[in-house]
């Protein structure tokens, strides 16, 4: 090694050592700066949970520049008597859990204010009290069954049309492969758009909604490079692995599908919950028949039907326990964005293998039955998500 790439390390590295000095010495002395303006309280009530009969129980997180000190708590206009774990006071980013004494009554709207020492108020509406259900067995039971109803079975119902789909001729395999890509696009625009709306709802220190987008194109760029990794090493992808692809992608996405039903029916949301159930159930069939396509260039076993079909509907189970015990909107952001991540790679995956089966290469992607089968995708996960509630 030369005497001058050894200089140019140890500069650097002194470089390193005087940035790093200087950062500490700027937060820890302030430079002599006063603060003048008063402080910046953000407080984000995360959930509010509903134990027993006479308890309301409050979880929320500092979002804010600076610590805020719960001072009172006021349930319906009436100033209630409250206890806080770990303490009164919550510093930058972190949580804490406010148990009020409060007899809500079954059914009604509750208004919960938090006001700080400072005085200023944060506000989170309870609207249809009901009791929060606990980790049993027979509750775990019951959103495992959800789950399954949701996810795993459809998806086995649109793989089960694999018999009728193999009668087709080539380029009723290519509309279906198109198909799919347009199931595969409205499902990525459709995952994004809730991690953002879920983005929206945490913390604003996290800044979410920049993350859903930075986790979302790091997803897709490492699986493509993975994917180019084992061309490189191995030629294209089989069949049976794009189906794997897509079941993922899906799966990332019925996660985020059984959030939102665990978490209605955990909220008293019963009906809505059903109405997700009934769209949900429809809306995966759809799925099972866009991972199915990839299969008909191939030739599956059953076995391989059998896990696509766990790996696609299994973490809608998942989805509807964390739903339904313990729900937080920054994580199940971060899951649809690795989720939209992944859905776009298989998007860039199936339709390389639509151009492959035409002679004029990627110009085979405007062929009538291509372009005809990606509309229909479309407009086939329209229709179903009609059926599900906002």
């Amino acid at each position: 090694m030369s005497a001058t790439g050894n200089r140019g390390r140890v500069l650097g590295l002194v470089t390193v050592i005087v940035l790093v000095g200087l950062l500490a010495f700027l937060l820890g002395r302030g430079v002599g700066l006063e603060r003048t303006v008063p402080p910046i309280e953000e407080l984000t009530v995360e959930r509010i949970e509903l134990p027993d009969a006479g308890r309301i129980r409050v979880h929320v997180v500092n979002g804010g520049q600076d610590g805020v000190t719960i001072h009172q708590v006021i349930v319906d206009d009436a100033v209630w008597a409250f206890a806080i774990h770990p303490g009164p006071t919550i510093d930058r980013l972190g949580r804490a859990t406010i148990e009020v004494p409060y007899p809500w009554v079954e059914g009604d709207t509750h208004e919960v204010r938090l006001v700080s020492r400072n005085g200023i108020t944060f506000d989170a509406t309870i609207e249809v009290a009901t009791r929060t259900p606990s980790a049993t067995p027979g509750w775990f039971g019951r959103l495992a069954l959800l789950g399954l109803y949701v996810g795993v079975l459809p998806v086995a119902l649109g793989l089960a049309t694999y018999p009728f789909l193999r009668a087709l001729g080539r380029r009723g395999i290519d509309f279906l492969l198109a198909l799919t890509v347009g199931l595969l696009v409205f499902l990525a625009i459709d995952t994004l758009a809730e991690a953002l709306e879920l983005a929206g709802e945490a913390a604003g220190a996290f800044h979410a909604p920049i993350l859903v987008w930075i986790v979302t194109l790091a997803t897709l760029l490492g699986l493509l490079a993975i994917t180019a990794r084992r061309r490189a090493h191995g030629g294209d992808l089989s069949p049976l692995a794009v189906a794997a692809f897509i079941a993922l992608g899906i799966g990332l996405h019925n996660l985020g599908e059984g959030l939102a039903i665990g978490a209605a029916l955990a909220t008293g949301a019963v009906g809505l919950g059903t109405f997700l159930v009934v769209g949900f159930t429809l809306h995966n069939i759809t799925e099972g028949i866009g991972i199915a396509a990839p299969l008909l260039r191939g030739a599956p076993r059953l076995r391989h039907f059998a896990g696509l079909a766990l790996l696609a509907g299994g973490p809608a189970v998942i989805g509807c326990w964390i739903g339904g015990l313990v729900f937080d909107p920054f994580w199940a952001a971060i899951f649809l964005a690795v989720g939209a991540g992944a859905i776009l790679q298989v998007v860039f995956e199936v339709g390389r293998l639509v151009a492959g089966r035409g002679e004029e290469g990627m110009s085979g992607l405007w062929r009538g039955e291509v372009l005809a089968g990606a509309g229909v995708g479309v407009m086939l996960m329209y229709a179903t998500a009609l059926l599900v509630p906002a």
